[in-house]
Order: structure tokens, then C-alpha cells, then sequence
């Protein structure tokens, strides 16, 4: 029961390894290392922004040398994966299906309860599915009736079919423009899957391994994050057991309040890379902004939700990570059509990034500019005009091979 005690820098190693960033490859390469990363993690998140490439993709290409977004869909299509909303909208193992289940039942007991038109236009749904198969929301007429108040101004037959998606009547496939494909859960999930609804222990011990191998390093306030759609859930409760047993070790981390949880087999000597990764704003390592501030020291906020007079950096940017440090700050959009990466703003933090960094940064953001279907890049501003200059020099005129 004795806290370990980490500096800072040891702490960030135990993060990037366990968020699959200390080197390049850590998976491996191919459509496998796809299926080894979301296995690892328990859930990637998905994100419909299309600013640049959609963000699932993104955390699979920032891991995986010449990652081919098809390589997503073939394991959904195999049922390797499945789609579904725990904390957020996400991919996991379908191995981990079982563990969606007090989700969908937490949707059914505790969600806004359905209006007898909405419940009518339930069941004519799942009548329909049932007969005639997979349905989409432009399958169905515009239905609506009146301005909207309901979830994000959907009309009824969007309504419908999400409420039929959260409680886990219906599941959800997607088609190679991204639009939902609703269809029955017999159709999506192979017969061999465990659908065995766990108990409330069981569950809670699932959130808190699956949140710390993510993690690497968390709080009980992150792992309950995870689990917040299940009320009364026992995360606090069987942490409190898992650190008694020694299944979890408690960790104090130098400088900071904690208190921290870790899981014994990542206590060891991790090494991390100088490799430069350019991040999705919703990648495991950064979807809890408060972490990148105290063990990163990295300032971070997504500004697409900040009011355009706010922004301080730029509609999208994507923080770049180099070894252990936050380097830069990338906002940028993909114009597809003219097959452009436009870079707004590369805005370099307080740091003094060697000749091998920026050779490193350079080979990174060809590499963005292929995975986004472009083949230059431009940029408009940056607070370094000589690490600029570097990088222009050194990406060849901005053509992209």
C-alpha cells in the first residue's frame, strides 16, 4: 500500500508509453497494429470534424507508418470493432462489448423520457429494421413539423434512431462518407461475443484497468469520467479494494496534488523517442486538458468552441509533440480540391528545438500532408520565422512526393 513517488519526467514517460507514443511504430505496422492500438487503449475516439482528416483516423496515422483509413472499416466490417458511446462516441474492441451493456441500460432507465409519438415512431423503426434490414436517416422523409427543440435540432426519425443506437436496440456501421448505418446488433456482433451484462464490480474494475492502461497515470476523478453515464457506479469503491489488494498502486507524482493511481505492470523503465508526432485535438493524451497543463506544462485548448474574436492560435490547431515536450501548435485545414494543406498558424512554444527536431518535425508534416490526400503545403504565419525558414527549405519548394 506504500505510494510510489515519481518525478514529473518520469511520469510523462509512463504516459506516452501507455498512450502508444514513445516511438513511432510502437504497434507495429499494417492493418494489425490498427486492431493492437484500439485493443490496447479500449476506445478511440471518433470525431465528425473535417477540417483536416476525422480524428480516429488521425490517432491510428500519428502511430502507424502509411496508415490506410480503410484499415478502420475492414475491422468493423470483420466485427473486430464495434461503435458505440461510453464517455464519448468511440471505437472499441469488440471483446469489450459486454462492458457497453450497463451503458445502454443506464440510457434506458435514466434518459429523457420518450413522448408516445416518439415511442410510436420507435417501434415503426425497429419494425422496419427487423423486416427489411440496415436504415439510414435520409432513408426517411423529412419528418419534421415544427422548429426543433429536441437534441441538437434533429428531427424526429434522427431522434428515433439514436435513441433506438443509446439504449442498444440498434447499432451503428458506417459507410465510406461516414454517414450512420443503423441495423440490429444480431447483424453487427459475431455469435461467439460474450453479451453477458456485468455486475456493478465487475464494470467498475473494467473502467479502472481499461482508464490506467490508456492513461498510464490518473486520477479518480478520470476514471469515474469514463464511467459517468452508469449513476451509482463503484469506481471509488473498487479502486479503494484494488489498491488494498496491490491490483492498483497509488502514486504521488512531485509537484502535483494527486492523488495518482497506476497499474504495477507500468512501473518500469520506459524509453521514450525524440520522434515528432502531430496530434489530433481529441487523442488520448489530450482529451484531459488539465493533464497536458500540469505533466506537459502545455497550455491547451481546442478553439473550434471558442468564439472566432477569442481564438488565440487558430480555428484547429494540433498540438505537436516532439520526445516528451509540446513543441508547436499547428492550426490547419486540408483543401481537398485544390490538394492543399493550408497552415494558418505554426505557432512554436517557449522551447529551443535542435537542428534534429525540426529534420524530425519536417518528415512529420509530409507525412500529415499525404495522410490528409493533399500534396503541398503552405503556411501563413509563424512566431519563428527562422524554424520557418527550416522547415520551408527542407520540405523542398512544399511539394509533397
Amino acid at each position: 500500500m506504500d505510494s510510489i513517488t515519481l518525478t514529473k519526467h518520469q511520469a510523462r514517460k509512463i504516459i506516452l508509453n501507455a498512450a502508444g507514443l514513445a516511438r513511432k511504430a510502437q504497434f507495429g505496422k499494417g492493418p494489425e497494429a490498427v486492431y493492437k492500438l484500439i485493443d490496447h487503449l479500449g476506445f478511440v475516439q471518433l470525431d465528425t470534424n473535417y477540417v483536416v482528416e476525422r480524428a480516429h483516423h488521425h490517432v491510428m496515422a500519428a502511430r502507424i507508418p502509411d496508415y490506410q483509413n480503410e484499415w478502420l472499416a475492414d475491422l468493423c466490417e470483420d466485427g473486430r470493432i464495434f461503435e458505440y458511446f461510453i464517455s464519448d462516441s468511440c471505437f472499441m474492441p469488440m471483446h469489450d462489448f459486454r462492458f457497453s451493456l450497463p451503458v445502454k441500460e443506464a440510457f434506458k432507465k435514466h434518459g429523457k423520457v420518450a413522448t408516445q409519438a416518439e415511442g410510436r415512431l420507435m417501434k415503426q423503426m425497429m419494425d422496419q429494421v427487423e423486416r427489411d434490414g440496415a436504415v439510414m436517416v435520409g432513408d426517411f422523409e423529412n419528418d419534421r413539423q415544427e422548429a426543433s427543440s429536441g437534441w441538437w435540432d434533429w428531427r424526429p426519425a434522427k431522434v428515433a434512431l439514436e435513441r433506438l443506437y443509446f439504449t442498444g436496440e440498434l447499432m451503428i456501421s458506417r459507410t465510406k462518407t461516414f454517414q450512420k448505418v443503423y441495423d440490429l446488433p444480431l447483424n453487427l456482433v459475431p455469435q461467439e461475443t460474450d453479451k453477458t451484462m456485468p455486475g456493478e464490480a465487475e464494470f467498475a474494475r473494467y473502467v479502472i484497468r481499461r482508464t490506467l492502461g490508456a492513461l498510464g497515470i490518473s486520477t479518480v476523478r478520470e476514471m469515474a469520467w469514463r464511467a459517468r453515464r452508469v449513476k451509482g457506479n463503484l469506481v471509488k469503491k473498487e479502486l479503494e479494494k484494488m489498491v488494498q489488494t496491490g491490483e492498483v498502486k497509488k502514486v504521488a507524482v512531485e509537484g502535483l496534488k494527486g492523488p495518482y493511481y497506476m497499474l504495477p505492470d507500468q512501473q518500469k523503465d520506459v524509453k521514450i523517442s525524440n520522434e515528432v508526432f502531430i496530434l489530433s485535438p481529441f487523442d488520448i493524451l489530450n482529451i484531459f486538458r488539465h493533464r497536458l497543463k500540469d505533466f506537459f506544462n502545455f497550455d491547451y485548448q481546442v478553439e473550434c468552441f471558442v468564439p472566432a474574436p477569442k481564438r488565440v492560435y487558430g480555428y484547429f490547431s494540433l498540438p505537436v509533440l516532439a520526445g516528451d515536450t509540446f513543441i508547436a501548435r499547428m492550426d490547419a485545414k486540408a483543401d481537398r480540391k485544390q490538394k492543399v494543406l493550408i497552415v494558418h498558424n505554426l505557432h512554436f512554444e517557449d522551447v529551443d528545438p535542435d537542428e534534429s527536431v525540426i529534420d524530425k518535425l519536417i518528415q512529420s508534416l509530409k507525412a500529415f500532408v499525404r495522410f490528409n490526400g493533399c500534396k503541398t503545403i503552405v503556411f501563413t504565419k509563424s512566431n519563428k520565422k527562422t524554424y520557418l525558414k527550416a522547415i520551408r527549405s527542407g520540405l523542398t519548394d512544399t511539394h509533397i512526393n
